[in-house]
């Protein structure tokens, strides 16, 4: 069980690392980011999905509401197939979908934040806050979609780089809880 979790861990740290540098290539590069949004996102949406999925899976006996992980796992391989395979599709609802996984991925770690803390975890509010921040990145974009369309290589990276946080995080406070 150690083993399983802490490959786990190793998974969760390796796509939170690659999510930050390709937020951090983002911000850099807005303009490439722009042509590229649907095929960028599409893609890091669908490993970042499985791998919520493995994690759900190698977990869901031992966290209180990790259902919330395989729904979150689930929309965003769903939501990833629509970026990859049609891209016309994508360029026109890249905000609204963008939007919708904001929220969701904000909702569910601002739940599992409650979780952590129910079974004793002292850095629960790191989860809280990164779930609060993308939940109001979400609805920010609900009320005003252009800010989306307008700045969407900014808007990318920064969700990259949350979420990849948000992954290393919830790595680093599994592996102090087993400590």
């Amino acid at each position: 069980m150690f083993m399983a979790s802490k490959s786990m861990r190793v998974l969760n740290i390796v796509s939170g690392v690659l999510l930050i540098v390709v937020g951090i290539y983002c911000l850099c590069n807005q303009d490439i980011a722009v042509e590229t949004a649907g095929l960028m996102v599409g893609i890091f949406m669908l490993v970042s999905g499985i791998i919520e999925i493995v994690v759900f899976a190698a977990t869901s006996g031992l966290l209180f509401g990790s259902g919330w992980l395989l729904l979150d796992g689930v929309l965003t391989v769903i939501l990833s197939l629509f970026l990859l395979f049609n891209q016309w599709f994508t360029m026109l609802s890249l905000p609204l979908l963008f939007t919708l996984w904001l929220l969701f991925s904000g909702i569910g770690r601002f739940v599992s934040a409650f979780d952590l803390r129910a079974l004793g975890v002292r850095a629960w509010g790191w989860v809280l806050a990164i779930g609060i921040l993308l939940t109001a990145a979400g609805i920010i974009c609900m009320m005003e979609p252009w800010i989306s369309v307008a700045a969407v290589g900014l808007t990318v990276g920064l969700v990259l780089i949350l979420q990849g946080i948000s992954l290393v995080v919830c790595a680093c406070i599994s592996s102090g809880k087993e400590a």
